[in-house]
Parts: C-alpha cells; sequence; structure tokens
C-alpha cells in the first residue's frame, strides 16, 4: 500500500478510535445525575433499613407492571415515575411514624429494565435499542456500531417524543423548548470533549444527519404506537443489551 492510502485509512479511523477510547475512558454517570432518574416497571431496586444501629432489611424489589413495590411492613406503594430520593421518603415517614425510630432507609437501583433509546441517521445499526443502565450519547453511538463516514458534525435529540407525537427537526430553530437538543458531534466525537457528551432519558429519540443533507427543515419523525416504532425516520432494529 502506498502512503496516500494509509495516511487517508488513518484519518478515516481516527473517529472511530476517538469514540471507543472515550467510552472506556469516560464512562461514569454521576450520582448527581443518576438521582434525576425515573423509576419504571420491572426495574429491581435494593432497599436497605437500619434502625437502632443494626440492619432490619435489606431486601430487593422488583417494580410491578403497575408501577408500585411490596415495601416490608408497608405492603404496595407507588414506585414508577419517581424518583429514587422521593421513594426513599415516602418509604421514610410511615416507617418512622409506625415502626422504627430514627431509620435510615436507603434505595438503590439495582437493575434497569425500563430505559428504551432510539438511534437513526448515520450509523451503523439504526434502531430501537434496550438497555440496563443509564447511557449517553456516545455510548448509545457506541452500542450502534458507530457513526458512518457520511455523518455530519451534529447529532439532534428528541426528548418526550412518546407523549408529544409528531415533532419537526429544524436546524435553525431551538429557541422553543419543544424543539431537540443539538449535539455538536465534530467536539464530541473528533475532539473527545465530554462536556458535550449529553445524558440521555429514556424515550430518547437520536438523529444524526448525513453531512450532504444537514437541512432538516422538512424532516419529521413521528413516534406511535407508545413509542414502539418510530415512522419518518430509520428505525429498523429492535436490539437488547445490558
Amino acid at each position: 500500500m502506498d502512503f496516500t492510502y494509509n495516511r487517508r485509512l488513518l484519518f478515516a479511523s481516527l473517529p472511530i478510535v476517538v469514540l471507543i477510547v472515550s467510552v472506556l475512558l469516560f464512562p461514569g454517570i454521576s450520582a448527581a445525575q443518576e438521582a434525576d432518574y425515573h423509576i419504571g416497571p420491572r426495574d429491581v431496586l435494593t432497599l436497605t433499613i437500619y434502625a437502632g444501629g443494626e440492619k432490619q432489611q435489606q431486601v430487593d424489589l422488583t417494580v410491578s407492571p403497575g408501577g408500585t413495590i411490596n415495601v416490608p411492613l408497608l405492603g404496595n406503594v407507588k414506585a414508577a415515575g419517581l424518583t429514587p430520593g422521593i421513594l426513599e421518603k415516602n418509604i421514610y415517614d410511615p416507617l418512622a411514624r409506625d415502626y422504627y425510630v430514627d431509620p435510615q432507609v436507603t434505595l438503590n437501583i439495582k437493575e434497569y429494565h425500563s430505559l428504551r433509546y432510539y438511534i437513526s441517521g448515520a450509523v451503523r445499526n439504526p434502531g430501537l435499542y434496550e438497555m440496563t443502565a443509564r447511557t449517553t450519547l456516545m455510548e448509545l453511538i457506541a452500542k450502534a456500531g458507530g457513526v458512518t463516514g457520511e455523518r455530519g458534525n451534529v447529532a439532534y435529540v428528541l426528548r418526550g417524543a412518546d407523549q408529544k407525537g409528531e415533532r419537526n427537526f429544524k436546524a435553525d430553530d431551538q429557541a422553543g423548548a419543544s424543539e431537540p437538543l443539538k449535539v455538536d458531534l465534530q467536539n464530541l466525537l473528533d475532539k473527545g470533549d465530554m462536556s458535550r457528551n449529553l445524558l440521555l432519558q429514556t424515550g430518547d429519540v437520536v438523529y444524526i444527519p448525513l453531512e450532504r443533507s444537514l437541512d432538516l427543515a422538512q424532516s419529521k419523525i413521528y413516534v406511535e404506537g407508545g413509542g414502539q416504532q418510530a415512522r419518518g425516520v430509520c428505525l429498523p432494529a429492535r436490539h437488547e443489551s445490558s
């Protein structure tokens, strides 16, 4: 192989190398970011209760399809839609009132089972990904096989699509809260700027346009059937990941 070909091959592979190294070196999601997670059906929670200087309970609780957990002494308690901190307080209050003196209640998420993310556009394996851990934009791109060589330098993240139905991607209009979030892929993927690595929320739809088609004024995305299927972008596959 001549020198020119080798140089082209090297530069073409750099974004993929940066992506893999960055995911390995900067995988963490802070406790503060975890605290804003809203619990969903089938999530597994670990509940620990200390009182009187001794561990009184430590149990794993699975959120039912109806959104409740069966807490020792209390019975069914609503969990779905609440953050871990709010659920802790909802468990602490009746325990402190009726059962223990100043108990310590700790709630951790052991397994996530209600996390779904969509990715479309210039990635190798677009589709729906069901995950068991909170996911960042870079981690989702990596799960989707990385970006293609034709990708543009921006990604759009459509938030709350399950509830809002049809939405428009507009590259030149980001003023309203209803508009997609815009992420600079050139800084994130090519330069490793992890401040651009957005923490995704369940139900987010990520769209990475091709470089030659960055005029998104006419691009529309529809999400129907409770978020199970998207029409208007290419989401041909469903993936489960751990």
